[in-house]
């Protein structure tokens, strides 16, 4: 059985909480973890980069001087990549670099990230979340009471005045149980998670 202290806003244990084995243990993937988190990530790029080609310079399409006899090399264009001024060749292009990958091993690599933030003890369970009226410095108190700066709040459903209160402290990101991403997991230090949140994951994860 996996089990986590519960604890209050002041850092005090109160409880324990069952653990589902199936999102907290299992064995950690982590080619699996590689391969969608690089997936997150090209599917964010925006791929507005561009170049214009010498077809898409403006001017150049009389050809600038005759093909023999002036003793130059023979040109068709002004706007030859050979030309200042020209187009550019094989630069960057408007392109869509998402993917996608099977649901399986997406799932799979969430259980990897869960399981490995559980291994390395970087999951705290709160109570409950005492923040009212979007106030930061609430938030900012409670974490620093718990000890957390680089930390994932995990919420088992959307809360609009965490959200605020958490805009502006830095490495300090909010999301819904539903709605994760294996990236998110990753890349902070520490999970945050009320007691409801994880209730809520059995049932949404394991259905």
């Amino acid at each position: 059985m996996l089990q986590l202290d519960i604890l209050n806003k002041d850092s005090k244990t109160v409880g324990k909480v069952d653990l589902p084995a199936d999102i907290f243990g299992v064995k950690v993937k982590k080619g699996v973890l590689h391969e969608v988190v690089r997936n997150y990530l090209a599917n964010q790029r925006q791929g507005n980069a561009v170049t214009k080609t010498r077809g898409l310079v403006r001017g150049g399409g009389r050809k600038p001087y005759k093909q023999k006899g002036t003793g130059r090399a023979r040109a068709g264009s002004i706007r030859s990549p050979l030309w200042r001024g020209g187009g550019t060749t094989f630069g960057p292009l408007n392109r869509d670099y998402s993917y996608k990958l099977p649901k399986k091993l997406k799932w799979s690599a969430l259980g990897s990230a869960f399981s490995a933030k559980f291994a390395d003890n970087e999951i705290v369970v709160l109570e409950d979340l005492p923040v009212t009226g979007s106030k930061t410095k609430e938030l900012i108190s409670l974490l620093k009471v718990l000890g957390l700066d680089n930390v994932l709040i995990i919420l088992h459903e959307n809360n609009r005045e965490v959200k605020l209160a958490a805009r502006n402290v830095p490495n300090v990101d909010v999301a819904v149980v539903g709605g994760l991403n294996v990236y998110e997991i990753l890349v902070h230090r520490k999970l945050l998670m009320t007691q409801k949140a994880v209730e809520r994951m059995k049932e949404v994860y394991l259905g």
